[in-house]
């Protein structure tokens, strides 16, 4: 579970690039990958929404890969340039066959930044196709805030459950990526 947000940080936006990036890349894995995680949040948004930080997390990108995909996938990500790097998860047993890539990308003026794809093994997930991409189903992906994804307090995750609660449909919904009001 994530910490609690700093409300005096709301407002900050995820840098253009970032989005970019991950965005090529999920267009190139898009027939082989069911997005889950801050990236399946922001396809269920509306088009054209702020890329607020607190909205949806883009620190990392979150794939499931159904097992007959996993070797496909592996090669589109080798051949972009990822790479497979080790985490203190490597050796946990685990029926999601857990692996992380990464590539750096070092633009000609500025900073080098990492793109991080945490890849997980699995054939049994519900899902729904949204503008293009197939993302797990928000019912599902909301359970996997207890132990796959850790930052449950975006505005997205929150807004999802009480969406669900009410009966009202998330995907599309403006509340997924508006900034919560405060009395």
């Amino acid at each position: 579970m994530g910490a609690p947000h700093n409300i005096k940080r709301y407002g900050e936006v995820w840098p253009e690039f970032r989005i970019l990036h991950g965005l090529e890349i999920l267009n190139k894995l898009k027939k082989k990958v069911i997005i889950s995680g801050g990236w399946a949040w922001h396809f269920m948004s509306e088009e054209g929404h702020t890329e607020y930080k607190h909205a949806h997390d883009h620190k990392d990108i979150d794939v499931f890969v159904r097992k007959e995909n996993a070797a496909e996938a592996v090669m589109i990500l080798q051949q972009e340039g990822f790479q497979k790097v080790w985490t203190r998860y490597d050796h946990l047993q685990s029926d999601e066959n857990f692996r992380r890539y990464e590539k750096i990308i070092e633009p000609e003026n500025g900073k080098p930044h990492r793109i991080t794809i945490d890849f997980f093994e699995r054939n049994d997930l519900e899902t729904i196709e949204v503008n293009g991409f197939t993302v797990v189903k928000p019912e599902i992906l909301l359970t996997f805030y207890r132990n796959i994804h850790s930052s449950d307090k975006c505005w997205a995750v929150m807004a999802a459950k009480e969406l669900l609660r009410k009966g009202i449909d998330p995907v599309g919904h403006p509340a997924l990526s508006a900034m919560p009001k405060f009395n």
